[in-house]
């Protein structure tokens, strides 16, 4: 079953336009581009079998090129990753068994998360798609309390049954907890990681179901598939050391540049 890698790219943005273009400094003081990092950390997932940048903007797309991307070019009218990709998939054709989302402002991502949540799909034959968690530790929990307080929309949080099928994901940092946990200690809240695993059926049907209520109040795309009745898996991954932060706002980059520094990555 090939596996097809798909990193949706848009220039506009109510917070943050043109997020992808955005330049990042590595370890070795070299800037790279948003969109780039992220195909870098696309190329290291060896299940992979082809990366691709979705874009309906020239600017991008040419950027892109430039750094040695394959594009797809899509239309102007997806309102979201998963859309990007399920328009994306139609015009790679009939053979793919799997698409991977790996949005654009996720350079950090390591290739186990990714690899795992292949693994999770490919069980799990009940589910439409599937999706990293990372288990909070203290301090990346107090940095999204702090992002919330500050009013900043940031990360999301993710809740789960049993057996690990999504029964949430929201802004707002969930489950409740008044306790104070150490910064290495971990946490009962997950970070949801924004990447996605789908079923191609799955995605070629998404754009046709209803935009509902908890989609619309939160902003986030995932929620279409539960608001239509489809399971979602969530796959805990490990941190193994990496640190993990998603590109959201201008006040994120200072924060990923360190992170980067501290772990090396040029």
């Amino acid at each position: 079953m090939s596996v097809v890698c798909i990193i949706p790219a848009r220039y506009p943005s109510v917070r943050y336009p043109g997020k992808p273009l955005a330049m990042l400094r590595g370890a070795g003081g070299e800037a790279r581009s948003l969109i780039e990092r992220s195909w870098r950390a696309a190329q290291d997932v060896s299940c992979f079998d082809a990366v691709y940048v979705a874009t309906d903007d020239d600017r991008i797309a040419g950027h892109a090129r430039g750094f040695g991307a394959e594009v797809l070019m899509t239309s102007d009218r997806c309102r979201n990753g998963t859309e990007r990709c399920a328009e994306a998939l139609g015009l790679l054709g009939g053979d793919v068994g799997m698409v991977v989302n790996l949005q654009g402002d996720a350079p950090l991502t390591p290739p186990w998360f990714l690899e795992a949540l292949v693994d999770g799909l490919r069980r799990d034959s009940q589910a439409a798609l599937a999706t990293p968690i990372l288990r909070c530790d203290g301090e990346t929990l107090s940095a999204l309390k702090a992002d919330r307080k500050a009013g900043r929309v940031g990360a999301t949080t993710a809740v789960c049954d049993s057996e690990m099928r999504a029964l949430y994901f929201s802004k707002e940092v969930i489950p409740f907890t008044s306790a104070e946990y150490g910064a290495d200690e971990p946490t009962p809240v997950f970070h949801h990681v924004g990447v996605y695993a789908y079923r191609p059926w799955a995605l070629h049907a998404y754009p046709d179901w209803t935009v509902g209520p908890l989609e619309s109040l939160e902003g986030l795309e995932q929620l279409r598939f539960l608001e239509a009745g489809h399971r979602v898996l969530c796959v805990e991954v490990e941190a193994r050391g990496r640190k993990f932060w998603e590109l959201n706002n201008p006040e994120d980059i200072p924060r990923i540049e360190a992170m980067l520094a501290e772990m090396g990555l040029p």
